[in-house]
């Protein structure tokens, strides 16, 4: 596995800066913003596939420091219920992928999205009980008739150009659990995986080791976030862990992101990195800093420090000794 950063973290500093600092901590590699929600600062694909000198100089800056580009991360809602919204997210999603071929990266990290509540609706429409019925009604016509179709035309796209999408498993989504990755998946191709995000599933209640070794033996974990959350007891207790008062009001919010070690300890990380071994996951760790108690070069030389400890640089044995 390799030490990698979500480079848009330094989003107000050009590809060759943030290189500039990426290289002295050991980062071997970096998953790019490449529209949608994460911006183009760094990584603007309509300029790279139409431009060639742009484009050699890009690839040029990896080379410079010796970080390979790993993804591409166009985090967006291309099933919005407004047209002019979602036409706006799938274009930077169709951009992404045929600039990954033209890269040689074949992971293109993003969200499922989530429709509105009926072709008339306004806004996404999250739905997150069975009752009243109208709520099934909602994900029918979501998953049927918007979500469903809009994956199968994608994911027919993207293999076409050798690409794989890794859908970040996110509330406030369709795709937001183990279980609706594998759904739409089966759905709409085989080709439709997971990026694994810790951070999302930890408030959720959900067991990491489980959810790596579920998706492990459905052959669906194509990336990984490195990224913590703290939950908050005392106002769990209280409110339980829905929560949707601003990420700024630490104190009173029931979990928060942190960097790595200040939500879960080493040993945590620990056992997501050999369970991720175990399942023969073998590609990079991305650290992903959001913590908005650290700066960013603090969050990120701290959990730095953390996967390095995690992390198993030698090849998993073929053999054994003492069996």
């Amino acid at each position: 596995m390799k030490l990698c950063v979500l480079a848009n973290l330094y989003g107000k500093l050009t590809l060759d800066e943030t290189l500039a600092k990426l290289a002295p901590l050991g980062v071997e590699a970096v998953e790019l913003g490449a529209g949608g929600y994460p911006g183009k600062n760094q990584c603007n694909p309509e300029l790279l596939l139409s431009d060639g000198k742009s484009f050699d100089t890009f690839m040029d800056t990896f080379k410079k420091y010796g970080i390979e580009p790993a993804a591409l991360a166009c985090h967006g809602n291309a099933v919005h219920p407004n047209k002019e919204i979602a036409k706006g997210f799938d274009t930077d999603f169709r951009n992404a992928v045929l600039l990954a071929e033209k890269m040689g990266i074949d992971t293109v990290i993003g969200f499922s999205g989530c429709p509105g509540d009926s072709p008339s609706g306004q806004y996404p429409n999250w739905v997150t009980c069975p009752w009243p019925d109208d709520f099934l009604t909602v994900l029918k016509y979501q998953w049927d008739e918007v979500l469903v179709p809009y994956w199968k035309e994608m994911s027919a796209f993207c293999k076409n150009h050798g690409v794989r999408v890794a859908f970040e498993m996110h509330p406030g989504f369709c795709v937001y659990n183990p279980e609706t990755l594998l759904r739409l998946r089966e759905l709409a191709g085989n080709n439709l995986g997971a990026n694994l995000d810790p951070s999302h599933l930890i408030w959720q209640g959900m067991d990491l080791t489980s959810v790596i070794r579920c998706l492990g033996k459905n052959d669906a974990l194509y990336h990984f976030h490195a990224k913590d959350t703290k939950i908050d007891p005392i106002n769990t207790a209280l409110n339980g862990v829905l929560d949707t008062k601003h990420y700024g009001d630490e104190i009173n919010r029931s979990w928060v992101f942190r960097a790595l070690g200040y939500g879960n300890d080493l040993k945590f990380w620990r056992d997501i990195v050999s369970n991720l071994r175990l399942v023969g996951y073998d590609g990079v760790l991305s650290i992903e800093h959001e913590d908005s108690l650290m700066s960013i070069d603090e969050g990120l030389s701290k959990a730095v420090a953390v996967l390095k400890e995690a992390i198993m640089s030698d090849p998993k044995p073929s053999t054994m000794s003492w069996a």
